[in-house]
């Protein structure tokens, strides 16, 4: 079954400005102060959670799996068997584990599993394929510890939705067993910078512009890797026998149709896809869980869609 589902609403919520806001303040900085370095640029970001509301009775553990560390979300009575292998978001530069572990517990807790949240190698010190290796390497030993393969979903934000595509189609050229699932939040995939909403929606996205994202492929890329390259840039990619996908976008957002090119083109190849556009919302507002209703409503469409 192919589904798509659009979700207009008159308003956003007051509640959901907290995402919006936190973004604009971002942009000002970056603006203002054009000596920022790259340590100073993950420090902003690591304020990522703040939008988010801590998840109830939901414990962390971090560990080191398959040579990567991260985080393990552990919901109480969720499902041990059953794991959401998360990549944060970021651009491939920024972000962490811990920017991302509330999103990841409450999503987790939504859906009765865990959740283990990579702190994958980042860009520019290491550019592609560093980050989708490491995702690999994170799925290859969670089956060597006896999760099954369908009980595992890749799951990302923004960058890391790219990589949660990326990681399912390096596992299939291997020849490995592919996840259950494929997840998506606001992916971005598009290492070319062709998105016509990159323009349409300037003017209501507070964080993205081609601008922004130019600095993000030159450091992932490394000058080296070209944008077309199918586990960089999973719009090159062929999708036949991918597992059922999830894709989520906000309305405003200027990587909108980056989450509708990559759902026509899993389409085209006989994916079970399920496309869900939340009207007039920013860049990854699932971000604003347990604060927002936009946000609550998604993860708990999430959750049906992940059981059905």
């Amino acid at each position: 079954m192919t589904l798509s589902a659009e979700k207009p609403m008159s308003a956003t919520s007051a509640e959901s400005e907290a995402l919006r806001e936190l973004y604009a303040d971002w942009t000002t900085i970056m603006a203002t102060t054009p000596d920022l370095t790259m340590r100073l640029i993950r420090s902003i970001f690591e304020e990522w959670h703040q939008p988010t509301v801590e998840p109830e009775d939901v414990t962390y553990r971090e560990e080191m799996i398959g040579g990567v560390p991260g985080i393990w979300a552990l919901p109480i009575g969720a499902d041990r068997a059953k794991v959401l292998l998360y990549t944060h978001g970021g651009g491939f530069a920024v972000g962490s584990a811990a920017s991302h572990r509330k999103l990841a517990g409450h999503v987790a807790k939504a859906l009765g599993v865990t959740a283990f949240v990579l702190d994958y190698r980042r860009a520019p010190e290491h550019p592609h394929p560093a980050q989708v290796e490491d995702g690999v390497a994170v799925f290859t030993a969670l089956l060597g510890r006896g999760v099954a393969a369908e009980d595992i979903a890749t799951i990302g934000d923004s960058a890391g939705g790219n990589l949660a595509v990326a990681i399912a189609l390096a596992l299939r050229e291997q020849g490995s067993p592919l996840p259950g699932a494929v997840i998506t939040f606001s992916p971005w995939l598009d290492m070319e910078n062709k998105g016509e909403t990159l323009q349409t929606n300037v003017a209501t996205d507070a964080l993205v512009t081609a601008e922004l994202l130019e600095g993000m492929i030159a450091g992932v890329l490394g000058g080296t890797v070209h944008p077309a390259t199918p586990l960089a840039n999973p719009l090159y990619a062929d999708f036949t026998g991918f597992p059922r996908l999830y894709i989520d976008a906000g309305g405003a957002e200027c990587l909108l149709d980056n989450a509708t090119r990559l759902a026509d083109r899993a389409r085209a190849a006989g994916v079970d896809v399920t496309l869900s556009v939340a009207d007039g919302m920013q860049h990854v507002f699932p971000f604003l869980a347990g604060r927002a209703p936009e946000a609550d409503q998604e993860i708990a469409a999430l959750a049906t869609w992940y059981r059905g």
